[in-house]
């Protein structure tokens, strides 16, 4: 398995950079989108319906798969030997930021059902606070892999 993840691992990279662009845009717009949601719309109205086909959409057919393919080379990358020195703290720190990352992507996952079911209780400014979450674990995540501290 070693030799395969070996041969492959600038490909699996690629593909794994590729996979977190997509979330990481995801992860930025959802929260924004919720922001309009609550502030431009009254529940059961055209734009309302609107509103949740985009955050359906977006969060099924764009975010679920590319955190999904984000892990999954994620972990490819993981187990290639000689990719991470466990003995340092940027693994760790990178791993704590992914865990935390996917907690949100599931917390905005829940809101998104909230919003659905005509139950959100947020408001524009809770959602536009939330959506400095995703910016401050990507600066984690990138000053890790790249300074390896």
């Amino acid at each position: 398995m070693g030799d395969f993840l070996l041969n492959w691992y600038f490909w699996i990279k690629a593909f794994h950079v590729m996979s977190v662009l997509a979330w990481m845009a995801g992860l930025f717009y959802l929260p924004r989108i919720y922001v309009y949601h609550v502030e431009a719309t009254q529940p059961g109205t055209d734009t309302d319906a609107t509103f949740k086909v985009m955050e359906r959409k977006l969060l099924r057919a764009i975010m679920n798969p590319a955190a999904i393919s984000t892990w999954f080379f994620g972990l490819l990358l993981v187990f290639t030997p000689g990719v991470i020195d466990w003995s340092t703290i940027w693994p760790w720190t990178k791993g704590f930021s992914i865990i935390a990352m996917t907690i949100f992507h599931l917390w905005l996952a829940a809101r998104r059902k909230d919003f659905e079911r005509g139950e959100n209780t947020l408001s524009g400014r809770r959602y536009r606070m939330m959506n400095e979450i995703p910016t401050i674990l990507m600066v984690i995540i990138v000053l890790s892999v790249l300074v390896k501290w």
